[in-house]
This record gives structure tokens, sequence and C-alpha cells, in this order.
């Protein structure tokens, strides 16, 4: 009898962003553990059958622990970018852009936040200035200017 190897399993190249902001103008980002240095809103690939929505429900509750399906907005906005070097492996060698839609949740004020150590070891809650300067993408710093009513720079 042949013996069966695992095929690899890839990301799909399609992920969510979601923005948790305060309605007094804060801004929730988190640490990823890896790449360190690395500061991100909420962030998630679809998995197989799932649409951008429940993907976006399902990252907010693993990477936050907030439940937040019936608040949450879909911004209508999506983006397309080159695949970072630190996660490249994750996907199949042919796929080097990933498609990226947009959502938030707009909260009365700060929560606590229950990290997913796995992904993240800390977070802060920042004025968009703050924000802006911390953020890794320039996915994620340009949905924050929409979302405080400036244009992307």
């Amino acid at each position: 009898m042949a013996r069966q190897t695992k095929q690899p399993k890839f990301k799909r190249p399609a992920s969510v962003l979601v923005v948790v902001f305060t309605r007094a103008g804060e801004f929730l980002l988190m640490q990823r553990t890896n790449p360190s240095n690395f500061w991100q809103s909420v962030t998630g690939s679809l998995r197989p059958g799932e649409s951008p929505r429940q993907a976006a429900v399902r990252e907010l509750e693993e990477e936050t622990g907030l439940l937040g399906s019936a608040q949450l907005i879909d911004l209508r906005q999506s983006r397309l970018f080159p695949i970072i070097r630190a996660w490249r492996a994750r996907y199949r060698k042919s796929h080097c852009f990933n498609r990226e839609y947009w959502f938030a949740l707009s909260l009365p004020g700060r929560r606590l936040i229950r990290l997913n150590a796995k992904e993240h070891s800390r977070y802060q809650w920042l004025d968009l200035a703050g924000a802006l300067e911390l953020a890794g993408s320039w996915t994620n710093r340009d949905a924050m200017r929409l979302l405080a009513g400036h244009a992307p720079a």
C-alpha cells in the first residue's frame, strides 16, 4: 500500500482587516508575536468557503475576545497588496498578492482585550496620530484615515 503524504496547507490570498475604534477616536493596535515589531488591527485570512464578513467576525473574536457581529461595519473597501516576505511561505508560490477586505467596529469606549497569545503579545489604544505612526501596513493606516474622515496619504 502506497504511503500517503499530507499536502501542505496554504492560506487563501484573501483576508480581512477589522479596525476597532472608540467614539473618542482611539484605535486598537496589537503587536504581533512574529514579526515582533509589527503592529496592526485585527487581521486574518479567509478560510475555504468563508465570506469576508464571516472571517471578520471570527477573527475579531479570536484575536480580541470581542463579539461584534451585529455592530460590524462593512466599509465596502478592499485593497490588493504584495504578500510580505515574513508570510510568503504560508501561501502557494503562485500567490504573490493578497486581497484585503475592510471592516470596522465602533465601541462607546475602551474595552479590555483578550489577546490570542499565539498571534499578539500586547495591545494599545491610541489616538489617530499615534496609531498611524505605529501601524505596520499602509492598508491599516489608510483604513484608519478613512474612518477618521481623512483622505489616505
